[in-house]
């Protein structure tokens, strides 16, 4: 909601600041300056990413008004860690076999649709868990094999939100290609028009740097760091997960397993300490 907003005040303040200074609003639709910004800044985007980046970027932008990581997503998350150490605290590590070889089809992942739903999220923790069962791994091994996927985790989340800010650092350029095209007409025309006719396509042309700039400091500039934020809360998860997992594998007992993980998450949502006992006392 706070996004939506911040984007109503954006516009909000720019039109209305204009219009009280006695701008005429129409004088600020100009769509072949849009087509050139917002075309040429694509075709940079396409040129410098990967479609799986562009599909990235394109899901992240529609999803942008609402965030997952919610309080909510952070206890589910520790009570799906919990119920799954404490089955294999008290029936054996080969007990969860089933459920990491088919989470879709496990009683425990299966209660947690919104964790389920996210298959890169299941297979990470699926992986240490079929790691942890195989018991040849110590303790800091374990933590070690944790740490070099998690810098690679932590690139594939944050590369979506550089591509983004890198084309928003370039709209203003872009804003200044379509006012130097506008200039070429405008000088094409000069001795054939009149010179309010002129008038119109000089303030054409600056219309396109205006755009350029709104586009990159009041949009996709933002988009990029609400982008950055949810990869940042995404990568936080996957910490606390690891801090879960590898305070089990040490010898801790589920119930402090997971205390650890709740540690690891920003507090913006975490659980409360009794929130997740009386959590895990339900389960």
């Amino acid at each position: 909601m706070i996004k939506i907003i911040g984007i109503i005040v954006v516009f909000a303040c720019v039109t209305g600041g204009f219009i009280l200074s006695h701008g005429k609003l129409a004088a600020l639709f100009q769509p072949f300056e849009v087509l050139i910004i917002g075309g040429a800044s694509l075709g940079a985007f396409l040129q410098a990413n990967t479609p799986s980046t562009f599909m990235h970027v394109f899901k992240k932008s529609l999803s942008m008004f609402s965030s997952r990581f919610t309080h909510t997503f952070y206890l589910e998350i520790l009570k799906m860690l919990y119920e799954i150490l404490n089955k294999s605290r008290r029936e054996g590590m080969m007990s969860i076999e089933a459920d990491v070889e088919d989470p879709a089809a496990s009683p425990i992942f299966s209660k947690y649709p919104a964790i389920l739903k996210d298959a890169s999220m299941t297979a990470y923790v699926c992986d240490y868990l079929r790691i942890m069962s195989s018991g040849n791994m110590a303790p800091h091994e374990l933590e070690g094999l944790f740490d070099m996927e998690l810098n690679s985790i932590k690139e594939d989340l944050e590369h979506p939100a550089h591509a983004v800010a890198r084309i928003a650092d370039g709209m203003p350029a872009m804003g200044i290609v379509a006012a130097v095209l506008g200039i070429v007409v405008t000088m094409g025309l000069l001795g054939q028009v009149e010179q309010s006719e002129l008038g119109t396509h000089v303030a054409a042309a600056l219309v396109g740097t205006f755009l350029g700039i709104l586009a990159a400091y009041g949009f996709f500039g933002p988009l990029a760091t609400a982008i950055e934020h949810d990869a940042k809360e995404e990568l936080n998860v996957y910490e606390a997960i690891k801090a879960c997992l590898v305070a089990s594998a040490s010898g801790m007992p589920p119930t402090l397993a997971v205390e650890f993980g709740r540690k690891v998450l920003y507090p913006a949502h975490r659980p409360s300490f009794s929130e997740l006992e009386q959590a895990m006392r339900g389960s």
